[in-house]
């Protein structure tokens, strides 16, 4: 009778390839080398952002400072989106479900990623351009303001030191009924005063503590944008143990829906009734790696800081430069600041918004846009439970808040027409296949920062195989020798071992167990063509 041939899987055949090798050196042998093929790819190359995901009435800005720049779209746009969403703040939310209270306030985080010289700090200036605008024209207000006040409070001194006047000499004729009305005018006086008070409207921040962020937020209930050239610094500062409380303030900022209480020995109480931050800067590969890891690690990293940073952008390429010297596009420009300066100064009523009493005001999905969220949530729920993504935590962490994120994204698309003169009111179809395409286009971005964690053997892979290019891994060094040298990404002889058995698949090297007596020891053994490398050599 005939039998069909057994099936032998990848792991049997890894194995008995191990034992016929094993035979080949035990008779004295050596086994032949093929030539080392090339590592495949960390993470799939990332998409660059296509012309039309820019909202239409701020797309010809947007394209001309991408081009004068000379750098990629996206390096402005997600910024400028950031931008946006700290504008609107808590002046709107949105409701994604047609019949829920779950609400998301406009406010988003994010920023750039780049080597030096890419240019990140320009394409951060030119998209914050309208918002420094607003800046200096509430700048400009207070300080006009502050003279005019300067005035009004010389006269109510004066008025306050005449009623005090009499109220002494009521005082001294023992007259009550004078005593009493002199009393209510000096109440009505510093009521006046009070309500005189002048402040400066704030849009943006960039290093304040929280107990200065507090008063400021409580004074700018919309929300204030954090901006950081460079996020190390702030990621670090946040790190120290000392700044616990700090960190806590910013995860819970995110949120952009409730309050928070600092209690502060010495320092007393202060309750921050609206905490509403949006946060944007750059940051450069290697450092975010260090963050990445850590979210990875389950270590203290790891408690949905990064994951916050949702408008994230890492290109592969960043194009050719093309030495551009032209002015800006003019109309362009002034039609993108008007939008800023609308969304800046707009109503519940310009917006179309619900506005309940104890509540923030809302809009909801248009009934198409409505069904177009419910389809993708689906899909989005159906991937977060797949076994590629439950496989990594942190991207799974990461992907969980695109719940969020969409709704923001359609949002913020869709108040920027209705300031560029569209009617208000529910946020519409176009707004939201907008959304779905950024969340898509971010998405294939942030599974580059996650990497690591996504490509698995592969990402150990591509740091053992640098090793043996530089020299630092010799032939016949024991994997656990690799792993005592805690290199990144090859911290533990299980990374180490992954790595391993992915280069032996592409011809890189073979792991031998050797006996030495004891117990047995795993040793790499290279290919002759990384033999003999001098890591002094290859340093210089």
């Amino acid at each position: 009778m005939n039998r069909a041939p057994r099936l032998v899987d990848a792991e049997e055949l890894a194995r008995l390839q191990r034992k016929a090798a094993a035979r080949v050196l035990a008779d004295g042998g050596e086994l032949p080398w093929t030539e080392p093929r090339p590592l495949p790819p960390i993470a799939p190359p990332v998409p660059t952002l296509p012309g039309d995901l820019l909202p239409v009435p701020l797309r010809p800005w947007l394209a001309d400072v991408a081009d004068r720049v000379s750098i990629p779209l996206e390096f402005v746009a997600a910024p400028a989106v950031v931008a946006l969403g700290s504008v609107v703040g808590r002046t709107v939310a949105i409701r994604p479900m047609a019949r829920d209270d779950w609400q998301n306030p406009a406010n988003l985080w994010g920023g750039i990623v780049g080597p030096p010289g890419t240019m990140k700090t320009p394409a951060i200036s030119e998209a914050l351009r309208p918002l420094r605008r607003l800046v200096a024209e509430a700048r400009n207000r207070f300080e006009d303001a502050g003279a005019t006040r300067e005035a009004d409070l010389e006269a109510l001194g004066a008025k306050r030191k005449a009623m005090r006047r009499r109220l002494e000499l009521a005082a001294k004729r023992g007259d009550e009924a004078d005593l009493a009305r002199f009393r209510d005018e000096l109440k009505d006086l510093k009521a006046e005063e009070d309500a005189g008070e002048v402040r400066e409207r704030r849009f943006t921040t960039s290093d304040a503590t929280i107990e200065k962020l507090g008063p400021l937020l409580n004074e700018n209930p919309r929300g204030l944008l954090v901006v950081r050239d460079e996020l190390t610094g702030w990621l670090r500062g946040l790190d120290r143990e000392d700044r616990a409380q700090d960190r806590a303030f910013y995860l819970e900022s995110w949120n952009g829906t409730g309050g928070f209480t600092v209690d502060r020995i010495g320092r007393g109480t202060l309750h921050v009734e609206a905490l509403c931050l949006s946060v944007v800067g750059g940051i450069q590969p290697g450092r975010l790696s260090a963050y990445v890891r850590g979210a990875i690690g389950g270590e203290e990293d790891a408690d949905g800081l990064l994951q916050r940073f949702q408008v994230l952008v890492w290109p592969d390429e960043f194009g050719d430069w093309r030495g551009v010297d032209r002015w800006p596009e003019k109309e362009a420009r002034e039609r993108a600041f008007r939008i800023f300066d609308r969304l800046a100064n707009a109503g519940t009523l310009d917006l179309g918004a619900n506005a309940p009493e104890e509540d923030l005001p809302f809009l909801r999905f248009a009934p198409d846009a409505q069904g177009l969220f419910i389809e993708w949530r689906h899909d989005l729920e159906r991937r977060i439970r797949s076994e590629e993504v439950k496989a990594a935590p942190a991207f799974e962490a990461h992907l969980a808040k695109y719940r969020s994120l969409f709704p923001k994204l359609a949002l913020i698309f869709h108040l920027v027409d209705v300031a560029d003169g569209a009617g208000p009111g529910a946020v519409t179809l176009k707004a939201a296949q907008l959304a779905a395409a950024w969340t898509e286009f971010l998405e294939s971005h942030a599974r580059k920062v996650y990497a690591e964690e996504l490509a698995g053997g592969v990402s150990a892979a591509h740091a053992l195989a640098e090793k043996i290019t530089r020299g630092k891994v010799t032939d016949g060094m024991a994997v656990r020798d690799v792993a005592r040298r805690e290199w990144s990404g090859l911290r533990t002889s299980g990374r180490v071992f992954e790595a391993a058995e992915t280069l032996e698949g592409l011809g890189w090297l073979r792991v031998e167990s050797v006996d030495t007596g004891g117990r047995p020891s795993d040793v790499i053994r290279l290919h002759e063509k990384f033999r003999g490398i001098d890591p002094e050599e290859e340093a210089s």
